[in-house]
């Protein structure tokens, strides 16, 4: 009935936002402002109406939330970074309808999901900067949903990802994108160090570890990178314990998915973290490989791993 017709894995870097200004840091995310640009092209294209962010900024302790709010407007500072993003105004729409049929199908399949339509809850900057750039003329309707899963299996978050899928396909009468947003490595700089690593990756370990992960992904080595996740997330200090990744691979089929990724924006270091713009082409899949519960792919919280 309905279409899932791209997914991407994007970064949400905040230094996006600084580099329209004035300043030192004025053009130095140009790469990763245009690869959201024509993702957003794409999404045109390819007659998107709604975007379903995977937003690994948005914390939860339990369950797993939905903000499918109808409209969304304010004045957005960070309050982890408010030195980068400041006064940023946004206005989205939502879409209240698809926001429950993918929680009803998150719940049929067995994963508890809250939809929020009714509500005063705001996006999250993983949201809203991608959406800066892609949906300034409001064209796409905006759905968030919590990717930093604090008490959440891994393996739960991908059966997410397929439930979405199967909700889209079955339920929903429109076109829809999502995306994973949400960095590779997340190591940020220690603090004291932050400019010197501005756009620089923390180690030659977590820099070496990402090129590997990106080499997977455009070879299409997914039962590789699917049996290693659990120990990348906690080694490589993933944002949001990597459920946007995990909730991404299971709309795409998880270790069966036969894809490769193409890489928009090449990969690049930001305060220490490993950032990219890649979208990976949807097949057809029967979700057999999507691990159930209690499977062996039950990695979240890790010592070590960066909650941010």
């Amino acid at each position: 009935m309905g279409k899932l017709a791209l997914v991407a894995k994007i970064t949400h870097v905040p230094s996006m936002y600084l580099s329209e200004l004035d300043g030192p840091q004025k053009g130095t995310r140009q790469s990763a402002i245009d690869g959201h640009i024509e993702i957003g092209k794409r999404c045109r294209e390819l007659g998107v109406d709604t975007i379903v962010v995977f937003d690994t900024h948005w914390l939860v302790n339990a369950n797993y939330h939905i903000n499918c709010g109808p409209h969304f407007k304010g004045n957005y500072t960070s309050g982890e970074l408010p030195h980068f993003i400041s006064n940023m105004e946004y206005e989205y729409d939502g879409n209240p309808e698809l926001g429950k049929i993918l929680a009803q199908e998150c719940n049929l399949q067995g994963v508890e999901t809250l939809a929020h339509d009714a509500t005063t809850l705001a996006p999250e900057y993983g949201t809203l900067v991608p959406m800066r750039y892609m949906n300034k003329d409001r064209h796409f309707k905006v759905i968030s949903v919590s990717a930093l899963c604090t008490v959440h299996y891994l393996n739960d978050s991908a059966r997410l990802g397929w439930a979405m899928r199967e909700a889209i396909e079955k339920h929903y009468d429109g076109t829809v994108a999502i995306f994973a947003s949400g960095s590779l490595s997340h190591r940020f700089a220690q603090n004291g160090q932050a400019p010197q690593f501005s756009n620089k990756v923390w180690s030659p370990f977590l820099e070496t570890l990402d090129h590997k992960v990106v080499d997977m992904w455009q070879q299409g080595d997914w039962e590789t990178f699917c049996a290693m996740l659990p120990e990348y997330a906690a080694k490589g200090h993933g944002e949001g314990f990597m459920h946007d990744t995990a909730m991404m691979l299971g709309a795409l089929g998880w270790s069966d998915y036969e894809g490769k990724a193409e890489v928009l924006t090449p990969y690049f270091g930001s305060s220490g973290t490993g950032q990219i713009n890649c979208v990976f082409p949807v097949t057809e899949q029967d979700g057999s490989a999507v691990p159930g519960p209690q499977a062996s792919v039950t990695s979240s919280f890790e010592p070590g791993a960066s909650r941010l």
